[in-house]
């Protein structure tokens, strides 16, 4: 079995998409998998002042809209606008937990990742068409984010405060934060983040 159906085989498996619980602001974001290397889809938020994760990397996604009947809706709507990539051909392989940030100092949302497999194409990864939102998206291979010394504690700097956190050195910059927390997850369930 390759590590993306291993993946899909430990992911959790819904038939509807299952409310989440609380008050908190509702949003998906998408944890976009392409075979033949094994890649994902990471993004460069733009730099805005009043985005609160202004710069940082991360995944495609955002708020639900009132129109979107369900949150995996607002994940594959959230990716067509971001990066240009229509989800309603790829292949659902499940959910992550559902993540709220730890710190006070970022909205109160809570976020739900949903893991899509775009089919294989003979022209090559798909084309990534960032919007005004995105500074940058990349196709990163899963033997480049999991290569030796690329996890670890990193000095990063939000909102003004320098701190030290867990995640991935990547030359387009550091993942952290909920993304590392959606990503580590993800990897160790098929036995290949560092611990």
């Amino acid at each position: 079995m390759n590590r993306i159906e291993l993946l899909a085989a430990r992911l959790r498996q819904d038939e509807s998409d299952p409310p989440l619980v609380g008050t908190r602001v509702q949003a998906a974001v998408a944890l976009i998998l392409v075979p033949d290397p094994d890649a994902l889809l990471l993004i460069r938020r733009a730099e805005h002042p009043r985005d609160p994760w202004s710069g940082q990397m991360g995944l495609p996604g955002g708020r639900r809209s009132p129109d979107d009947p369900d949150l995996r809706t607002t994940a594959m709507r959230e990716s067509t606008e971001e990066v240009g990539l229509d989800l309603s051909r790829a292949r659902l392989l499940g959910l992550l937990e559902d993540h709220a940030p730890t710190t006070r100092m970022l909205p109160p949302i809570l976020v739900r990742p949903y893991v899509f497999l775009l089919p294989p194409s003979g022209e090559g990864r798909p084309v990534v068409r960032p919007n005004v939102e995105i500074a940058d998206a990349s196709w990163v291979d899963l033997d480049r984010l999991l290569a030796p010394g690329v996890y670890g504690a990193y000095r990063v700097t939000a909102q003004g405060r320098t701190m030290e956190r867990p995640g991935y050195r990547l030359p387009q910059g550091i993942v952290w934060g909920m993304t590392e927390r959606i990503l580590t997850p993800a990897l160790r369930a098929i036995g290949l983040a560092n611990d």
